[in-house]
């Protein structure tokens, strides 16, 4: 299963204008975040790879948050980039993959050398 099928399982309910924001960005944290950054600690994480999330994360969080109306003029238009993440206030998918990388780093560190392997 890849990213986007993930997102796409779910886009029903995370574009859906019956629950609050609340509930999709909750939604957001608790199930794409996890199934897309499963077992990202080991992974050999380059530039595309970093990209690539943003990219998926900005998708995601243009759904959730939707268009922004013009004050002036009226019209719609999407939400940059800088704006998506001030809404969203939380980490974004390449910060809380380095923190999963570095807390998965201190756990391989503190091992004992004599530990048992099953």
């Amino acid at each position: 299963m890849s990213w986007n099928t993930c997102c796409r399982s779910v886009r029903n309910v995370l574009c859906s204008s019956l629950l609050f924001k609340d509930v999709e960005i909750h939604i957001h944290r608790t199930v794409i975040l996890l199934f897309v950054l499963y077992g990202s600690e080991t992974w050999s994480f380059t530039f595309r790879e970093a990209h690539r999330l943003r990219v998926f994360e900005n998708m995601l969080l243009r759904g959730i948050f939707g268009s922004k109306k013009e004050v002036f003029t009226g019209e719609w238009r999407k939400l940059h980039n800088e704006q998506l993440h001030d809404m969203y206030s939380a980490p974004d998918i390449i910060r809380v993959n380095q923190l999963r990388r570095m807390r998965w780093a201190g756990r391989v560190a503190r091992m004992r050398e004599n530990r048992k392997c099953i």
